[in-house]
């Protein structure tokens, strides 16, 4: 059962714009995307799913496969859907373009819990960080079962604690922004209108709870830093010279 990755990358952005090429480190942020997926043992091949040229003259010196789609998509998954109809591989996984430090191991997890079972996708959480608020509404939260698929995702604090007095019993889970599909199951989900829990919370993933589809969450020991702003970026950029200097 083959997997490919796919990374959707969309030139503009509100509070970043150009991000996905910004090159301070010598490598185009979603480069570094690239490069982690490419550490997968289970990963055939992996694909930049962009909407701008500039994107392809960015990576066109490192070698990297880029496909143009419709700048008419309104969500990544969308845009890697239209990627996978001319896909061969039984298991697509789409991979954030600003995740430049996510784990292949992460990813690699993911493909082997679909190919052992019958989940129409996965994706990924942790218990939340010491620091971060549950409350903030721009952190995902998801509530997963004892067998561990997701009941629901959320941008309120789930699950809801009524009593204050008795000591928690499950950590609130952040959710990661990574999933793994069937590739027919990904086409199929791509073609459903939006569905109206999706639209309340603004979380494309409930509508495949909305139709009663399984979500397996592999639980994880740490998030990666996704990049949403300048001041991130340059956080990463230092991240990134001093482990340049270790491996010196």
């Amino acid at each position: 059962m083959t997997a490919c990755v796919v990374i959707p990358a969309r030139y503009g952005s509100t509070r970043f714009p150009g991000k996905i090429v910004a090159s301070e480190t010598g490598m185009p942020l979603v480069q570094h995307v690239v490069m982690q997926a490419k550490k997968c043992k289970h990963v055939r091949e992996v694909i930049v799913a962009m909407d701008d040229e500039r994107i392809r003259n960015a990576l066109a010196s490192f070698g990297t496969k880029c496909v143009m789609t419709s700048p008419k998509h309104q969500s990544g998954t969308d845009r890697i859907a239209e990627v996978a109809k001319d896909l061969k591989d039984e298991i697509v996984v789409n991979v954030q373009g600003d995740e430049p430090e996510i784990d292949p191991a992460v990813i690699d997890s993911l493909i082997e819990r679909l190919q052992a079972h019958r989940d129409d996708m996965a994706t990924a959480a942790t218990a939340f960080p010491p620091g971060e608020d549950p409350q903030d509404p721009n952190l995902v939260k998801v509530a997963i079962s004892p067998f561990g698929h997701a009941v629901y995702f959320s941008r309120a604090a789930i699950p809801y604690q009524r009593d204050e007095t008795e000591t928690r019993r499950e950590p609130y889970y952040l959710h990661l922004g990574i999933y793994a599909y069937r590739r027919d199951f990904l086409l199929r989900y791509a073609s459903w209108p939006p569905t109206p829990i999706e639209l309340t919370e603004k979380l494309e993933q409930l509508r495949a709870l909305e139709h009663a589809r399984s979500i397996f969450v592999l639980k994880v020991n740490r998030a990666t830093h996704g990049i949403d702003t300048p001041e991130q970026y340059e956080e990463f950029v230092e991240r990134h010279q001093r482990q340049s200097r270790l491996t010196i």
